[in-house]
């Protein structure tokens, strides 16, 4: 651009430089800060609400969305584990009783006590169950009974024994179709008495300790027996030692007593009732018709105890 010194200052010479700052010149440079100062705050603040812009956006989207999604079914199912059957119920604040020591998977025995045996028949229901329409119904349990404990040698003391009927000639079967050990729900397998309130009586031959009753009426149709009633007394008319272990005549239309127990649908496990190891010699049973005909059934009676001491 310049060919030698000389020119290069000849060019300078020409300019006109002002030693001293004009004052225009500095009032322009300095609103030209200030607007330079002022655009970059306001870029600033653009890039601030553009931020909170995009987090509103992700926190009013699908990030909390799905968090939300996330705690409701956690919820739900611990919701379902708390509340499904068999699940263990708390009050709120009450503290949660360890579950028993368990053995091979079942729950720590009593020492002397042992789970009855109770050879249970085949599940026959016929057609489509009945639509039960029973006052005081018992509701299903839903799942398996669970094992009954007995002391340790606790046996059906009623296999084979003696029974008696207040209806002398049955309609179907023969009384001793009661104790022979048959629970199955098949013809020729039990015993069926007149309508209206009947009973049959069974005789252990000796005062035995009782821990536990099973009774199957009649299990190859859902239905309930009306004014079941079961006692225990050591004489067979029932006047010395009267116990009722069970009663769901609600009216008293048996004139026993009005009961407290409810109606249940029978099923192939049949009704059992505690006996809480009261002595008897004879057991007796009482029903009156069903929630299908008037008719009054029995396929076994096991009653599970042990000779007194």
């Amino acid at each position: 651009m310049f060919e030698d010194e000389a020119d290069f200052k000849k060019i300078v010479g020409r300019l006109k430089i002002d030693s001293e700052p004009n004052p225009k010149h500095r009032e322009k440079l300095r609103r030209e800060m200030i607007a330079a100062f002022n655009k970059a705050g306001e870029q600033r603040l653009n890039q601030m609400s553009n931020f909170e812009a995009v987090r509103r956006t992700i926190m009013n989207g699908a990030i909390p969305k799905i968090a939300v999604a996330a705690v409701v079914i956690i919820a739900a199912a611990v919701g379902i584990y708390y509340l499904r059957p068999g699940a263990p119920q708390t009050k709120p604040g009450a503290a949660i009783s360890p579950a028993p020591a368990v053995s091979g998977g079942q729950a720590a025995v009593p020492e002397g006590m042992a789970p009855i045996e109770i050879k249970l028949p085949r599940a026959l229901f016929v057609g489509t169950p009945l639509d039960i329409r029973v006052a005081n119904l018992e509701k299903p349990l839903g799942r398996a009974r669970p094992p009954f404990l007995a002391p340790v040698g606790t046996k059906n003391v009623a296999l084979g024994k003696p029974v008696t009927s207040s209806d002398k000639v049955p309609i179907i079967g023969e009384i001793e179709l009661i104790t022979d050990g048959d629970k199955e729900a098949t013809d020729g397998s039990y015993v069926e008495l007149g309508p209206f309130l009947q009973h049959v009586t069974v005789d252990l031959e000796a005062t035995c300790e009782i821990y536990a009753i099973v009774v199957w009426h009649y299990h190859k149709q859902a239905r309930a027996y009306y004014d079941v009633v079961v006692q225990m007394a050591d004489d067979p008319n029932f006047t010395t030692n009267v116990k009722t272990l069970f009663n769901n005549d609600i009216d008293n239309s048996t004139k026993l007593g009005a009961g407290q127990h409810k109606h249940y649908t029978e099923t192939n496990e049949g009704k059992l009732i505690d006996a809480k190891g009261v002595r008897a010699r004879y057991v007796r049973l009482y029903s009156n018709g069903n929630s299908s005909d008037d008719l009054n059934h029995y396929i076994e009676v096991e009653i599970y105890g042990r000779p007194a001491k």
